[in-house]
């Protein structure tokens, strides 16, 4: 075993996860993630409102009907980047050079490959998926156009990701919200310049997202070039090594799994929601926003989670792997919960960004009161799931989170509101998902937990 990795190496984009307090360097890590997330959503934000002011209410529509295909189609593969980030950690945290080197060189093929699978794939399946989904004739030409053109751009969003991973292995957030910073700034020039100079119109939005996707890529492996060894990418040794993609597997696909199933489980949300008209369905998707921002918050801790306590997991110091998890935890739910209280205690403010209708405020206002205001208690199976990935289980987590998540809302949906209908009964299946969800994955936590405990 090579035992070169030790904090002598760690430079100044680095953190070093093994040694010294960790709150601060948890924050250090989470918080640019969480900004990163962040400008990702203003950014899509940018696209839907350039095609929504100068093009029309059809072009606006053809953007924001792919939202849920996207998700749906690239969730697995961003699992298995949750699983790459994951057992780099776990290497370095063994001071394993050698299983280091494997693994990145297994990340770079698996991201090329994963790449042009979906950018065939966008082809191919655009039109049916957009068909299947009833998407207005009037609007189903445009949608397939946007949904062909961004998918054009899936090797460098896999490149991009998958690399951001093998950084974040290694404490670096930083450098990646930068890029995406520079790769923002480009989307959103380039929406003005074609939609409004070159009259391209939806075509012109999903061509400047692939040149800024492309320009994210190409600056972040440019990085990845100039690491020093073992975190250096070179194409020529790109690789498949069985045992670094069995477990990447392991730990990204039942991940991925569960964001592709909880995605379903939000479209039967959304039909219920449908049914209260068009009042009910825009105050609730001006509301939602606000629960993407609060939820990148939880996300960063969740990647803090996960890459802190695979390094020290992988050094066998399992007191830190605790006290990793009480600190990410504490702060998920005390970060979240702030801004959960501040939108909903402002709704009013915030919706106006939105709409001036009485009634969409209402609506927006009650999802508000009753999901963003309870929001913060995601964190308790996010966390605890998180954890459980660092140390290799990635499974157990996955399957509670899609029976305490995704199920139950489905049976909420189908069995609980016919009973007791109301539009605020069916936002009530929000925290009432939470709260199950969370004890199932907090006791595993503690059971995996316990069980190390008493092997050591």
């Amino acid at each position: 075993m090579d035992q070169s990795v030790d904090k002598k190496r760690t430079r100044s984009n680095e953190i070093d996860m093994l040694n010294g307090p960790l709150f601060k360097k948890i924050l250090v890590f989470a918080l640019p993630l969480a900004a990163s997330s962040l400008l990702q959503e203003l950014f899509n934000s940018v696209d839907v409102a350039v095609v929504g002011h100068f093009v029309g209410s059809e072009a606006l529509a053809a953007v924001g009907s792919n939202a849920p295909v996207i998700g749906l189609l690239i969730n697995l593969f961003m699992g298995i980047s949750m699983g790459a980030c994951a057992i780099i950690s776990n290497h370095i945290g063994q001071r394993d050079d050698r299983s280091i080197r494997h693994a990145i060189n297994t990340v770079e093929l698996v991201a090329l490959l994963t790449g042009i699978f979906l950018l065939l794939l966008g082809q191919v399946a655009a039109k049916p998926i957009l068909t299947w989904m009833g998407t207005p004739p009037n609007v189903l030409d445009q949608a397939v156009t946007y949904l062909r053109i961004y998918f054009l751009g899936m090797p460098f969003i896999m490149a991009f990701n998958f690399g951001a991973a093998i950084l974040r292995s290694m404490g670096d957030t930083r450098r990646p919200l930068y890029i995406l910073v520079i790769a923002g700034i480009v989307n959103t020039l380039l929406n003005l310049l074609f939609v409004i100079c070159f009259h391209m119109g939806v075509a012109g939005v999903a061509v400047a997202t692939g040149i800024s996707n492309a320009v994210s890529a190409a600056l972040i492996i440019r990085l990845l070039c100039k690491e020093k060894e073992p975190f250096c990418l070179h194409f020529s040794k790109m690789k498949i090594y069985s045992g670094e993609l069995n477990r990447m597997l392991r730990i990204g696909v039942p991940a991925g799994l569960q964001g592709m199933i909880f995605s379903i489980s939000n479209v039967v949300v959304q039909s219920s929601i449908n049914s209260y008209g068009a009042d009910a369905i825009a105050g609730s998707a001006a509301a939602v926003n606000f629960e993407y921002y609060c939820y990148f918050l939880i996300q960063g801790f969740n990647g803090a989670a996960i890459s802190f306590i695979a390094q020290n997991y992988g050094a066998g110091r399992m007191d830190r792997v605790r006290r990793v998890f009480w600190i990410c935890m504490g702060a998920s739910v005390a970060f979240c919960a702030a801004f959960n209280w501040l939108f909903a205690w402002q709704s009013d403010f915030f919706l106006g960004f939105f709409s001036d209708v009485p009634m969409v405020h209402h609506y927006g206002t009650l999802r508000m009161h009753i999901v963003l205001a309870l929001q913060f208690i995601a964190s308790s199976y996010e966390i605890a799931g998180s954890s459980l990935r660092g140390m290799g289980k990635s499974l157990t987590p996955a399957l509670m989170t899609v029976f305490g998540t995704c199920l139950l809302r489905m049976v909420w949906v189908y069995v609980v509101l016919p009973i007791w209908g109301g539009y605020d009964v069916l936002m009530t299946v929000y925290p009432v998902s939470w709260v199950v969800t969370g004890l199932m994955v907090l006791t595993a936590y503690w059971l995996t937990i316990r069980k190390k405990a008493m092997k050591a």
